[in-house]
């Protein structure tokens, strides 16, 4: 079974879209901070829901994360399993889990909700909305890929954090830049942040 995931109404019907963004332990929470910007600028109606691994790794890659959360969105912990998201009646259009651990890809592969992020991705995969993962892990293990595969045979979008360089990145920056304006584009949302291919 495959999700909606080629057309999204809420751009045809001017509706203010819905995002639910799972931010977990991966390393790459600046992925995360640069998306809900982003989201947030485009006028999305954002839920962000924080585990408490990935406030861990906030303290040591981005202490500003959660700060910056708290301006772009309703910011949930990991434990919020009654947030409104936790229900397919809430009616969110997309959930994005970025970054994605490979604990969280595992969970959400074999629908165990054990928290609000997995929860979420529950939600949409039985609602047939659209499901992003950013899963930042390298090497990747035969199990880790079997998750992934299997995620990407129910209709989720899998984009690891793996930035291009045909577009000539200068700083870091750039490369954050590339991996959050390809899953602006999974979203349908419009964004600047990278030079096209060709353009």
């Amino acid at each position: 079974m495959a999700f909606a995931s080629n057309s999204f109404a809420v751009f045809c019907t001017g509706a203010l879209m819905k995002i639910v963004l799972g931010v977990t332990g991966a390393s790459g929470i600046q992925y995360a901070v640069c998306l809900a910007r982003e989201l947030r600028k485009s006028g999305a109606d954002l839920s962000i829901a924080v585990t408490d691994s990935a406030k861990k790794v906030a303290e040591y890659e981005c202490r500003e994360a959660l700060a910056e959360f708290k301006k772009c969105g309703r910011v949930f912990s990991g434990s919020d399993i009654d947030a409104p998201f936790a229900s397919g009646s809430a009616g969110f259009d997309a959930v994005v889990v970025c970054p994605c651990s490979m604990k969280t890809a595992a969970a959400i592969a074999c629908g165990f909700s054990y928290n609000s992020v997995t929860r979420a991705a529950d939600v949409a995969i039985k609602e047939g909305k659209k499901l992003v993962v950013v899963p930042r892990e390298m090497p990747m293990s035969e199990i880790h890929l079997e998750n992934l595969l299997k995620l990407a045979r129910i209709g989720a979008i899998v984009i690891p954090a793996a930035p291009g360089f045909y577009h000539q990145p200068k700083k870091v920056g750039d490369l954050v830049n590339h991996v959050v304006g390809k899953v602006l584009d999974s979203l349908g949302v419009k964004h600047e942040l990278f030079k096209r291919w060709g353009s």
